[in-house]
């Protein structure tokens, strides 16, 4: 399997810094054991990047948090 790189994930993400809280968020959800969506044999973090230069994840405002983490309101 190809290496995952930043510019990959770039191209679906608008900035370095909403990648760096999409790919946190969802390898927390992986590590939680919600099923992967690309077929990965590496660690959560890494998986969460292979998924989001695969475009199954991005950003929406439904898993935007606060600093509180919980769900802000839209």
């Amino acid at each position: 399997m190809a290496r995952i790189t930043i510019e990959d994930c770039l191209k679906k993400v608008p900035s370095r810094f909403a990648l760096v809280h999409l790919a946190a968020q969802r390898g927390k959800e992986l590590l939680k054991g919600m099923p992967s969506l690309v077929k990965s044999d590496n660690k959560a973090v890494v998986t969460a990047l292979r998924e989001v230069a695969a475009g199954h994840v991005a950003i929406t405002p439904e898993n935007i948090k606060d600093k509180k983490g919980k769900k802000e309101r839209q």
